[in-house]
């Protein structure tokens, strides 16, 4: 890093760009659209903040307690902001940012831990831990504060600072955040930058920057890699999944068709570990149809500030484009729509809630990520038929299995491809737990101690054992 602050660029700082309200298809409001020059006065007071922040754990452990508090009191205003740009139902807003608060809470209790290497030698060695630098975080819409503080509270717990970039279609709840979090931590230790791209492109590759972590698209994880790899920094990637749901035989579907339907359709299936495809029992396959369908129809759909609202929009247009095409394409393939298939009439991004039915299996709404409210369910003939059904696209994000028998339904999860299996439920997640997917679901661990320790670098220290 330079050894003085870089000169501001002028005349650049009165640019903005709009945030669209989802539910309705108009702007509503504006946001900084910082330009990628900016970001070197940005890094570097990061970096400035790093050496005072990184010196003192005790006061971290404080400052996050005090952020954390200061999250829940701003609850109200940050869960509103959410909801318009985001188009989630207030209450899932609300939850979000609980979990926020909850996430800087438990990493503010975690300390990395010294190790004494014993191996016969005369010489006492230990293991430390030290942290790495600014950390960009790079953060997609459909889970913005979240997702958020799934990165920059391990990041700041480890004593790392952090410049935030959240996605163009939501910055206002993160910028809100920000403002909320910079009166419980030291100037500068989070920065919250907006902007259309190429800003995320060039935070990426920023020279001041010593970790990338990023959630979004396969495209762009590998740019934001390539990116990172200029100044060999290091990249966490969670690249979203086409997580499957494997009903076995003796499931019971009465009793799992509420989960199943939520674990898909949950903030309008824009989750990337949502169930994104149902196997079922070749029997059992048009009694699940009919269970997930009439929920589908019966749900109550639109803007996320009605209370009765159960089911958003989509976020962002393109998205709702995606989510359209993937669904015409599976209907002229053969598929047939047992709910849903179709947008719904009137202003803002709404898509019906979709079950499909005799989906042929190369059907892109099968083999990718669809992220929205459609869901295909297939049938099967055995269970090796199905896991390899399963196992078949490029993600191995999540996955799960359900029925009656646990530990059967354990055996067959075992043999799923991916990061996480649930039995009988699926995308619950506790803070304590690693979070990973394999292939093109991603690279590096999130969550838990693993969180912590993915922000830091192990230093050795060597010391003779003095002489008797």
């Amino acid at each position: 890093m330079p050894d003085s602050e870089p000169a501001r660029v002028p005349g650049r700082r009165a640019a903005r760009f709009p945030v669209v309200d989802p539910a309705t298809g108009e702007t509503f409001d504006e946001a900084p659209d910082q330009q990628p020059e900016e970001l070197d006065a940005v890094v570097y007071r990061a970096h400035r903040a790093w050496h005072r922040w990184r010196a003192d754990p005790a006061a971290r452990t404080t400052a996050l307690r005090t952020a954390a508090d200061a999250v829940e009191r701003a609850a109200d205003d940050l869960a509103h902001v959410l909801t318009r740009e985001q188009g989630k139902p207030l209450t899932e807003s609300y939850a979000e940012v609980a979990r926020t608060a909850a996430r800087l809470r438990y990493f503010s209790d975690l300390s990395p831990r010294t190790r004494r290497i014993t191996d016969g030698r005369p010489v006492h060695s230990e293991v430390r831990w030290r942290p790495l630098g600014p950390v960009a975080a790079i953060v997609p819409w459909n889970f913005p504060l979240q997702l958020a503080a799934a990165k920059f509270a391990p990041a700041l717990a480890a004593g790392n600072t952090v410049v935030l970039k959240p996605s163009p279609y939501t910055p206002l709840a993160t910028r809100l955040l920000g403002s909320v979090l910079a009166a419980a931590l030291p100037e500068d230790v989070l920065t919250v930058v907006t902007g259309r791209e190429p800003l995320g492109a060039r935070l990426a590759s920023h020279p001041g920057i010593r970790h990338v972590t990023f959630t979004g698209s396969v495209p762009t994880g590998r740019a934001v890699a390539g990116a990172a790899a200029a100044s060999l920094a290091r990249v966490t990637l969670e690249l979203g999944g086409n997580d499957a749901a494997v009903l076995l035989p003796d499931v019971e579907v009465d009793r799992i068709a509420d989960r199943l339907f939520w674990a898909a359709f949950r903030n309008c299936g824009q989750v990337c570990m949502a169930v994104k495809r149902v196997y079922a029992p070749a029997r059992l396959q048009a009694e699940v149809v009919e269970a997930l369908a009439q929920r589908a129809k019966s749900v109550a759909v639109g803007s996320g500030l009605d209370p009765d609202t159960r089911l958003g929009p989509v976020n962002n247009a393109p998205q709702l484009a995606r989510v359209e095409q993937v669904t015409k394409e599976a209907l002229a393939d053969g598929a047939r729509a047992a709910a849903g298939g179709h947008r719904l009439d009137g202003p803002g991004y709404f898509f019906a809630p979709t079950i499909l039915t005799d989906v042929p299996p190369d059907s892109a709404v099968v083999s990718d990520e669809q992220f929205g409210p459609v869901l295909p369910v297939l049938p099967y003939r055995s269970l090796d038929e199905a896991v390899d059904a399963a196992n078949s696209t490029g993600f191995g994000l999540g996955g799960s299995v359900w029925g009656t028998d646990p530990d059967r339904a354990e055996a067959v999860a075992d043999r799923l491809e991916c990061g996480t299996a649930w039995i009988n439920h699926h995308a619950e997640l506790s803070l304590a737990q690693p979070f990973a997917g394999i292939r093109d679901s991603g690279v590096g661990v999130a969550g838990g101690p693993w969180g912590l320790y993915g922000n830091l670098r192990p230093f050795v220290v060597h010391r003779p054992q003095e002489e008797g």
